[in-house]
């Protein structure tokens, strides 16, 4: 045993899905590292820095509901990327007609005033 560095005398185990086990192995593998080099370098990290070397946020309220719906199957479908992108385009002119009428509004309050 080399002075100053640790006995690798402990084992660390995680269950993970087959498929994403494969896809960061042959990722690790590109970067000429292995699945155990990797955890290696994430403990260490987080021993050193004592944090994740990457940002954790948890979701913000508007996204804990659309989650919320689309796991209650209350969210929107649709039959191709066409529909959805005609869906979003009318959305969008709906917008930009909007947008007019508050600038002709604010240019023109007159306009928009009761008589």
């Amino acid at each position: 045993m080399s002075a100053g560095k640790p006995a690798a005398d402990t084992y660390v185990r995680a269950r993970i899905d087959g498929a994403t086990k494969q896809r960061a192995q042959a990722a690790l593998q590109s970067m000429g590292l292995s699945l155990s080099d990797a955890i290696r370098l994430l403990m260490f990290k987080v021993a050193h820095e004592q944090r994740l070397p990457f940002e954790i946020k948890a979701p913000s309220p508007e996204t804990e509901a659309a989650l919320a719906e689309l796991d209650g199957d209350k969210g929107k479908a649709h039959e191709s990327v066409d529909a959805l992108m005609a869906e979003l385009n009318d959305a969008n002119k709906n917008v930009n007609r909007l947008q007019k009428r508050l600038q002709t509004h604010q240019s023109q309050p007159e306009a928009f005033q009761n008589n």
